[in-house]
């Protein structure tokens, strides 16, 4: 069967699918999504005024700038009275079209008269938005233009309004949603999925008491929408709720920025929104924001019985003009720009403002210069100062990763700015003297074959807020050039960095190779260890043994400048190091002398495997064999599917997510490292700053010789394209119940051949393809803070993309769990039929078969690759399996014996040495 047959089953609520040149779809977990407002000669004077001059080429650009600042849909309005406005639409739509650059975005025709959005929905590309159709003129019209708007293949905003005019309470807008939900659907046919409400956005806070519940009744609305009425989204015109306080325009965007907080969460969809007017919730002005949100939400918290009160609109004016002024001259927040130089460069540091950071080095440089200092005084004077007070409160818990490298960023800035001076006096910076010399030097890289280096650039950046010089290698460098360049160097410390099982053995190899040259043996000179598989016991039994000099694992990177400090101490080097070489021998001894689990031989082990009985069972068959490619998925498709929880785990925050939100100690930092990654993700997605590639697929298989799984090139199931083989649990299994657990392996979950046909999927994606690009740029603007969070929202897509695509093989591709409707939670908490093991897994923990795998999808058609070690470039990629049947779990294969070793080193070709080195966790 081909793939290319198969049409995939239609889902149960599929999103909203827009496009302009390219598609856009809107559903459950997308983000919000901007509609540009400024090309609306109603809504602004600058473009009527261009328009009505017959500038319509300048009108473009409005248009342009719009789609560049992130709208994700325009609105065109042409409704002015001097205008015809059916001719200027069709001509403004149709200058569009020749503009790739605002086309590539959905259209939405906004206009109150039928002729001149009949007109427009004539003239655009791809599938667009009418704004709007309503039950103003009765149901009968209604109808028909809900007909017309179904044949031309738009979506349409459809607004609480009816033969009673617009609704204003919450009961009125539920009552015509409905109405008109139920009259497109179920007579009109139309999509719920294309059906945009929008209940009425009103003014707030305008004196009048029958007003001041509007906000609260659009936002409960929204949310019984999106209960109550299957598919349909919910919009709004945004700017109508602050019109009260039109010419502050501080309060107004702290209304803008509350508001939408508040329906966003109760599941708006979109907003026609001048995003320079929209600001972060975090950020406003404590006292502005409480007063703006007892406006919004219509709270009354003096409230006294028996008492006159100030009813929330008034609070708000009492500090109305104090916040626009604050605005206007920035006193309140830029009050820090009083005080001494210094101490601005101290303030600028802690927050992580750069707005100020160059004029300000310039006044140090040259006040330090009036007295005959040097530039370098400036970073080992009052930069460094600043510096140690971030590093004070980092320690102290009073400042966060995130923050951390945010200050970072101004540091580099700062140190940028001084570079043509100091390069000038031809010094180079270790000629310095001072008091503030750099505490030690360190060579960081990530080892040969290995590509992650998230957390090791963390290091690096926090290790240079303490004021430590760090020069950092990269990835994938071999052995020699780590240690020739610590010799050039100078360097004090070397660190190792690793995620792979594969980088463990590297590690060891560089400790022994330190051994050897008399160099590192002599001055015993410290190698730190740190990455996701490294452990302390592994570093003490394993790493430690092979070089005489300090061998110190590093658990994180809030603990690498203590564990620096105290190596390079005259004072604390030597306690460090004796409490350090008590505790690894404590180590070695627990280690030795713990009791091995007891173990089995491989003959028991396969005689006590899973028990499944597959007379009772008929695997199912795959809607398409062979391969499938997806180039340039769709990004936001992925972001829907994005689980957060692992993400606050890159930036040292630790909690669940999204309690970790709320968490007293953390939480604050968390949420705003949460705003600055789903900033980050929109631009990227906007921006087109990475491609996600991925390749699926879907083949025969059958179990053979117990722990192998044969997968085949057809149903004749002659030709083997690639074997499986798999290692199996070996320890000896509790007895629970009466019922010995099983000793599993992955081969366990796919039928013995011979007894049924059964299947396999293999895939490999990845989120990375731009990446490093986008990286460089922003490391060339000394923005260490983004390119960190780039990397991590990569890494957060392409495990996203694995989820999906895993999600579309159990409803599509394969279809086992065509029914299947589970929410993102659901999805994360792996909560669905099947299981998608991947290699260095503990149910999975081979990472040789990625070699096979790599060559049986072709990967390299979507720019895959394996490294030596067999890490995936690019970094944010995934790969792994597909198992169907209902009993297929994820599970640790844990120590292995012997026996197993020799015999998968048998079944796979290979001399005892090499089994030993792949399978070196597991022994």
């Amino acid at each position: 069967m081909s793939a290319e047959a198969v049409s995939a089953p239609v889902p149960v609520l599929p999103p909203m699918r827009l496009s302009g040149l390219e598609p856009v779809e809107i559903g459950a977990g997308s983000l919000f999504v901007n509609i540009g407002e400024r090309t609306n000669v109603t809504g602004s004077k600058a473009f009527a005024r261009m328009i009505l001059n017959g500038q319509f080429e300048e009108g473009l650009a409005v248009a342009r700038q719009q789609v560049e600042n992130g709208a994700q849909v325009i609105d065109i309005n042409m409704d002015e009275a001097m205008l015809d406005s059916q001719a200027a639409m069709v001509r403004f739509l149709s200058l569009i079209a020749s503009e790739p650059e605002i086309a590539r975005v959905p259209i939405m025709i906004d206009s109150s008269k039928w002729s001149v959005i009949e007109a427009g929905l004539r003239c655009i590309q791809g599938k667009g938005i009418v704004n709007s159709i309503s039950m103003k003129e009765g149901e009968a019209e209604f109808r028909r233009q809900a007909n017309l708007v179904r044949r031309y293949g738009a979506a349409t905003v459809v607004m609480a309004f009816d033969e009673k005019g617009q609704a204003d309470t919450f009961a009125r807008k539920t009552e015509i949603c409905q109405r008109a939900y139920r009259i497109l659907v179920d007579e009109v046919g139309f999509a719920p999925e294309d059906i945009i409400f929008d209940p009425n956005i009103f003014a707030i806070a305008t004196g009048i008491e029958e007003h001041d519940n509007y906000a609260v009744d659009f936002i409960e609305a929204t949310r019984w929408i999106k209960r109550n009425l299957p598919g349909a989204k919910v919009s709004g015109g945004v700017s109508n709720v602050s019109f009260s306080f039109r010419g502050n325009e501080p309060v107004r965007e702290a209304i803008h920025t509350v508001f939408l907080y508040h329906a966003i969460q109760a599941g708006m969809d979109m907003g026609i929104v001048n995003a320079g007017m929209i600001g972060v919730y975090d950020d406003l002005d404590p006292e502005l924001r409480e007063r703006v949100e007892d406006v919004v939400l219509n709270r009354r918290p003096n409230y006294k019985p028996g008492e006159p009160e100030h009813s929330p609109g008034e609070r708000l004016i009492e500090i109305a003009e104090r916040a626009k002024g604050a605005a206007k001259d920035d006193s309140a927040r830029l009050a820090w720009r009083a005080h001494p130089v210094n101490e601005r460069l101290s303030h600028a540091l802690v927050h992580g403002i750069t707005d100020f950071i160059v004029v300000d080095t310039e006044e140090a440089w040259q006040a330090i210069r009036a007295g005959g200092g040097r530039p370098l005084h400036v970073i080992e004077g009052p930069l460094m100062a600043g510096m140690n007070v971030v590093g004070d409160l980092f320690g102290a818990g009073k400042m966060f990763l995130p923050q951390v490298v945010k200050s970072a960023r101004v540091m580099k800035q700062a140190v940028a700015h001084l570079l043509p001076y100091i390069e000038a006096e031809k010094l180079a910076l270790l000629e310095a003297g001072g008091e503030a010399r750099s505490k030690g030097k360190v060579v960081i890289a990530t080892v040969k074959g290995d590509v992650h280096d998230i957390g090791k650039n963390i290091v690096t950046v926090v290790l240079q807020c303490n004021n430590f010089e760090v020069v950092n290698m990269g990835v994938m460098v071999p052995c020699q050039d780590i240690l020739a360049k610590a010799k050039v160097e100078g360097a004090d410390l070397i660190g190792l960095s690793g995620l792979i099982t594969p980088s463990l053995e590297e590690m060891q190899h560089v400790a022994a190779e330190m051994q050897r040259d008399e160099h590192f043996r002599v001055k015993k000179i410290p190698l730190l260890i740190g990455g996701a598989t490294t452990s302390r016991v592994h570093t003490a039994v394993k790493i430690a043994p092979h070089y005489d000099g300090p061998v110190v694992y590093v658990p994180d990177a809030s603990r690498s400048v203590g564990i620096c400090s105290d190596l390079l101490s005259d004072e604390r080097a030597a306690r460090f190091l004796d409490e350090l070489a008590q505790d690894y021998a404590r180590v070695r001894a627990q280690h030795a002398s713990k009791k091995a689990a007891p173990m089995v031989t491989l003959e028991q082990a396969r005689a006590n495997k899973t028990p499944i009985a597959w007379d009772g069972y008929t695997p199912p068959v795959p809607k398409f064999l062979g391969r499938r490619v997806f180039r340039n998925y769709d990004l936001a498709e992925l972001a829907e599917s994005i689980d957060w929880g692992p993400f606050f785990q890159t930036w040292d925050l630790a909690g669940r997510f999204p309690e970790i939100l709320r968490d007293e100690v953390v939480g604050h930092e968390a949420q705003r490292v949460f705003s600055d990654g789903k900033r980050m993700l929109q631009r990227l997605i906007e921006g087109r700053w990475v491609r996600a590639n991925g390749v699926l697929g879907l083949y025969p298989a059958n179990t053979v010789n117990d722990d192998d799984i044969e997968i085949y090139a057809d149903e004749s199931r002659s030709e083997v394209l690639m074997t499986w083989r798999g290692l199996r649990m070996q320890t000896e299994r509790p007895v629970i119940d009466g019922v010995r657990r099983p000793n599993r392996c992955l081969a366990d979950f796919v039928a013995p051949k011979g007894v049924k046909p059964d299947y396999v999927g293999l895939f490999a994606v990845t989120a990375g393809h731009g990446v490093d690009k986008k990286e460089a740029a922003f490391l060339a603007d000394l923005d260490d803070y983004s390119a960190i969070m780039l990397k991590a929202i990569a890494d957060r897509l392409a495990e996203a993309f694995a989820e999906r695509l895993h999600q579309r093989v159990r409803t599509e591709f394969w279809g086992y769990a065509a029914d299947e409707a589970l929410s993102l939670e659901e999805l994360i908490a792996e909560q669905y039929r099947g299981i998608r093991p991947a290699p260095g897994y503990p149910a999975c923990p081979d990472h040789t078969v990625k070699r096979d795998l790599f060559e049986l999808l072709r990967c390299e058609e979507i720019d895959m690759q394996l490294t030596e070690s067999l890490a995936m470039l690019p970094a944010a990629s995934v790969s792994g399996f597909y198992l169907a049947h209902p009993a297929s779990m994820y599970f640790n294969v844990g120590k292995i014996a012997e026996d197993q070793v020799a015999d998968w080193a048998r079944r796979n070709a290979l001399d005892r040495a090499q089994a030993a080195r792949a399978l070196a966790p597991l022994l």
